[in-house]
């Protein structure tokens, strides 16, 4: 149950205008939720598909689509999908039900076309999450177990589904955190995102809003 003082502190931080807020809730997309920071975003899908639960994807985050609060109600999160750079983001050759994203977040700049086409964009990001989130059954299937560190910047944990073990890292600051972690988990790994191998070692630093996915190797 969140708190009143919670709710205002939420209100505060992500939507300081009244008509960014719908009932006790915010009408806001991801990205501009947080700044349109690809690091940001990336970390925010980190813990997404890393936590317990079934994840969620809203259409259009997966490429980092803005909203429009002048539109009323739930519609500022409702504009079209932002298919391609034509006429109406490609997505209709007749009149949109409602006005499309201009600016920065405008389908001009951000589409599915062109970040399809990037190996390097938020979507070829998020689609690896969401292929490994589904390879791996300690994601969907596994017991979770918060690791202790010297470090609260730090979320760290571990997913366990029978013989397998990963290890999650994420960064949750603008700042390079550094932290020590146990014997236990000084070991050998394989970076899920990358398909390297990773060793872990102490000191473990991180880059500002840095994650890692870690398989423990046998």
């Amino acid at each position: 149950m969140v708190t009143p003082q919670e709710r205002q502190w939420m209100w505060d931080q992500y939507a300081p205008e009244p008509r960014m807020r719908i009932n006790l809730g915010i009408r806001r997309r991801l990205a501009p939720l947080l700044d349109n920071d690809r690091r940001k975003i990336e970390l925010a899908n980190s813990l997404l598909f890393t936590l317990p639960g079934s994840p969620i994807i809203y259409y259009g985050d997966e490429i980092g689509m803005g909203d429009n609060i002048e539109l009323l109600d739930r519609n500022g999160v409702r504009t079209p999908m932002q298919w391609d750079d034509s006429l109406n983001g490609g997505f209709t050759t007749g009149k949109p039900f409602t006005e499309l994203i201009k600016g920065e977040l405008g389908y001009k700049k951000i589409n599915a076309s062109n970040q399809s086409a990037n190996p390097g964009s938020l979507f070829h990001s998020i689609s690896r999450m969401v292929k490994i989130r589904k390879k791996r059954q300690a994601f969907g299937r596994g017991d979770m177990e918060w690791i202790e560190t010297n470090n609260p910047s730090l979320a760290v944990y571990a997913r366990k589904h029978q013989d397998e073990t990963l290890l999650i890292i994420n960064n949750l600051t603008g700042n390079s955190q550094t932290t020590e972690l146990s014997p236990d988990h000084r070991a050998k790994y394989v970076n899920l995102l990358s398909d390297t191998e990773f060793q872990i070692e102490s000191p473990l630093t991180l880059e500002p809003y840095a994650y890692l996915w870690l398989k423990k190797q046998t």
